[in-house]
């Protein structure tokens, strides 16, 4: 009984260490997240890897009307950044690719499909896909879902010997624990998505972009998309429930648009 008694004690320390390299800080939200799990530099060279990558896999558009209309959307978004993100050389990239999605990553890297023009018809709805992701940047939300990976892992791991300790098999473990695990990582991101909908909001007012488009371009992502999974088992916020968030909180950040055109914040991208 020593030496099982042995191992469970190492692998505690082992988790232990891991939710030692976290640490508690607070989101431009006001939410308190666990960040640490890679050092900022650690995230923005992978953030960089993973961009050069999708460069080099992917073909970018030689429609040079759609790289300014993006590079000027962003750039206009990064001015109203806080001093430590601004600092950053922010680089984008417009990929062939009819999916209309967009991404942000560490490192300062935008990049936007085609396909998002389909539903993003306007400068101010391409801007709230824009502030959106980069709001998951400046959030830290890469560095919290790294975080929280390691911790689940680190958890699974003790249920594992644990269980083999009482005479369960642990691949049945493994597979319960890696369905609980998955699900509140997805938990976690619909937490993500809905913060990253608040920050855009606020980043595209504060830029002089129309926070009411939040809604529209919403509404179009809605009309394009297919069927949904259930929302229990989503990585977005409900649809609905989303757009109502985004009305109600575009009514309060009209002061905030209106004082950033007052001051010539008027965005003329597209």
């Amino acid at each position: 009984m020593r030496i099982p008694n042995l191992r469970v004690t190492g692998l505690a320390v082992c988790i232990g260490l891991l939710g030692g390299c976290a640490t508690t800080t607070t989101s431009p939200t006001g939410r308190q997240q666990m960040v640490g799990g890679v050092s900022q530099q650690e995230l923005d060279q992978m953030g960089e890897q993973e961009f050069a990558k999708l460069k080099a896999q992917k073909p970018q558009t030689q429609n040079p009307r759609e790289r300014t209309y993006v590079n000027c959307v962003v750039g206009d978004l990064v001015q109203q950044l806080p001093p430590q993100w601004q600092r950053y050389n922010w680089e984008t990239a417009v990929f062939v690719d009819a999916e209309p999605n967009a991404f942000a990553l560490p490192g300062a890297k935008v990049g936007v499909n085609t396909g998002i023009f389909t539903v993003a018809r306007d400068q101010d709805e391409l801007a709230t896909v824009i502030a959106h992701e980069i709001g998951h940047v400046i959030s830290n939300h890469h560095n919290e879902r790294i975080t929280r990976a390691q911790m689940a892992q680190g958890g699974l791991m003790a249920a594992q010997v644990i269980g083999a300790l009482a005479g369960i098999n642990p691949d049945a473990i493994g597979q319960i624990g890696g369905t609980t695990a998955q699900l509140y990582l997805l938990k976690f991101s619909r937490e993500q998505e809905s913060e990253a909908d608040v920050v855009g909001q606020q980043l595209m007012a504060r830029a002089g972009f129309d926070p009411r488009k939040a809604v529209n371009l919403w509404q179009n992502m809605i009309a394009a998309g297919s069927a949904r999974p259930p929302q229990w088992l989503s990585t977005h916020p409900d649809p609905q429930a989303r757009l109502g968030e985004l009305n109600k909180r575009a009514g309060g950040l009209m002061p905030v648009y209106e004082q950033a055109r007052a001051a010539g914040r008027r965005p003329k991208c597209g």
